[in-house]
Formats: structure tokens, sequence, C-alpha cells
């Protein structure tokens, strides 16, 4: 792998991007990041990018603004500094999920932000498990979606009890279950849910039959816990053995999201560390890494 490159680590995980260097076995860039009084973000490349590839390794996790302007003044920095090549890695993208007008008179801020991370300079970008796929479409350069699914069932695989079942969370994210139970080699059911509010969700139907059986219930991300904590319920209602483990690539655990997954028939709550786990106090909480996936993606562009 030529090492004409280098890697910065941004303030949102700096752990994740530790361990990224650590697995490609270079040292991360140097660079001074500093909060003004007033909130602004000031970055600083403490040694020269010219003709370099760059990569920023920031995700846009809360507090999502701040995060991404950081990103944002990362890449203005590494554009200024004459760097050939900017690739923005970003395991967690926010405002993913505002991808369309679902009212009038409101933004698309998917689309905004991808038109921001352009004009600052950025050349390609790389995430993990975008919420909607179509995302890409946004972006004129080159957009690469890493899969954290193997990653996950790996981290399961000899931790499941037995008969345990794949429960999707809601239709879109069928596919991810489906993919989860071929390599868990077992089955899916889907729960049917209607939003009743930004922070709470309501399940409708569940198909399929989970009587009896220990359940995994799989999600891109955990925010305020609403959907997990009600197909929790409905599980149990349904006849579900209480031995639920929740599964998800995100873990936001915004407030709340603890109270409603701390339930007496969850056994354990895995996610990876695309976001920096603020729970670390938290027992049933597991946290796996995606460092060698992003590793392995870099030097396949290297390589």
């Amino acid at each position: 792998m030529k090492n004409d490159f280098v890697i910065f680590a941004g303030t949102a995980n700096s752990e994740l991007a530790v361990k990224v260097a650590r697995k490609l076995g270079v040292e991360l860039g140097a660079c001074t990041i500093e909060r003004f009084p007033d909130g602004e973000t000031s970055v600083r490349l403490d040694e020269p990018v010219r003709k370099r590839e760059v990569f920023i390794i920031q995700p846009t996790a809360p507090p999502v603004n701040e995060h991404l302007v950081e990103l944002l003044a990362f890449a203005d920095s590494c554009r200024r500094a004459s760097a050939a090549h900017i690739t923005a890695i970003i395991p967690y993208f926010g405002y993913a999920r505002s991808d369309k007008r679902d009212r009038e008179r409101v933004p698309v801020m998917a689309s905004m932000v991808a038109d921001l991370m352009q004009r600052v300079g950025i050349h390609h970008v790389i995430t993990v498990d975008m919420h909607t796929p179509q995302l890409e479409g946004f972006f004129r350069i080159p957009v690469d979606e890493l899969a954290a699914v193997n990653v996950l069932a790996d981290a399961l695989r000899d931790r499941l009890p037995e008969q345990t079942i794949v429960v999707s969370p809601d239709v879109g994210r069928l596919p991810m279950a489906a993919e989860f139970a071929r390599r868990l080699d077992t089955s899916v059911v889907v729960l049917e849910k209607k939003r009743e509010s930004g922070t709470e969700t309501k399940v409708m139907h569940l198909v399929g039959d989970v009587r009896e059986r220990p359940c995994l219930i799989i999600d891109d991300m955990i925010s305020t816990g609403g959907t997990m904590g009600s197909g929790i319920e409905a599980l149990l209602e349904a006849g579900a053995r209480p031995e639920i483990i929740v599964a998800a690539t995100h873990g936001l655990m915004l407030t709340g999201a603890r109270e409603k997954l701390s339930h007496e028939s969850v056994r354990e709550v895995i996610v990876t560390d695309t976001i920096e786990a603020t729970d670390k106090d938290w027992p049933q909480l597991r946290v796996v890494s995606v460092a060698p996936l992003i590793a392995d993606a870099i030097r396949e562009l290297k390589s």
C-alpha cells in the first residue's frame, strides 16, 4: 500500500480514527482544532498535505451541526493547502433522514449538506449504513456505503439463544434483516409501525410468528429508542420469549433511549462505534468496532 496519504481525525470520534490508523500501521495527521468562545470552529493542519491524498474521519454525530462545520473546515483547509484528493469518511451521516420534502415550505437537508461537502472540495465520501440509500443521488462525486452487517453478525453469532428469529422494525429495514438472517441461518419477521411523533412510534401489526422464540431486533440506528421500545412490547404481546437482543449500526442513544431499552426482557444491546459511546457504564451495552471495515476500504483505495 502506498504511503503518500494522511489520515486526520476530527473531534466527533477520535477514538475510532486512532483504531483505523493503527490497523493501517500509520500515525494520525497532526492538526489543531479549537472552539472560540462564541462557538466558531478553527482547524489548522500542522503538517503539509500538498499533493497528498487526505482522509478525514468525522461522523456528523450529535451535536450534528458542530461536527458538520468542523468537517467542512477540515476539507477547506486541505483544499487550500493543495491536497491532491480529499476523502471524507463519515461513519454516521447526519441529516440522512431529511431526504425529501414531506410537507410544503421545508428544506431537503440531505441535499443541502451534500452540496456543502462538494463545495468545500471533498472528492469522495465513504459512509456506513446510510439511513436512506437515495442519499447517494444528491452527490456528483463517488459515494461508497460500507455495510456493518457482517461486523454485527460476527459479534452476535455465538451469543444468540437457539431458535432466535430476526425482527425487522419496519418494511424499510427488511433487506438488512434478511441479510442478518442469512448470515445467522435463521428467519425474519416484520413489524409494521406508525410514526406518531418524532420520538414515538406505534406498532400496528406483526408479520410472522414469534411465539416461544427469542428475538433479535435490528435497525440502522437507535436515536430515542422509541421504535425499539414499542417493538419490544409488541413482540412480548405476540408471545415471544423474554430473551431479546437489540442490534443497530449507529448508537446515537439520545435522551430516553437507555430507559426504553433497559427492559427486563432485553439481554443485550449491541451497536458499532460509528458514534462514540456515551453510556459506557451501561452493563447491557456492547460496542463492536467498524475500524477494520474502514481500514480495509482505505487499503483498497490505496492498493
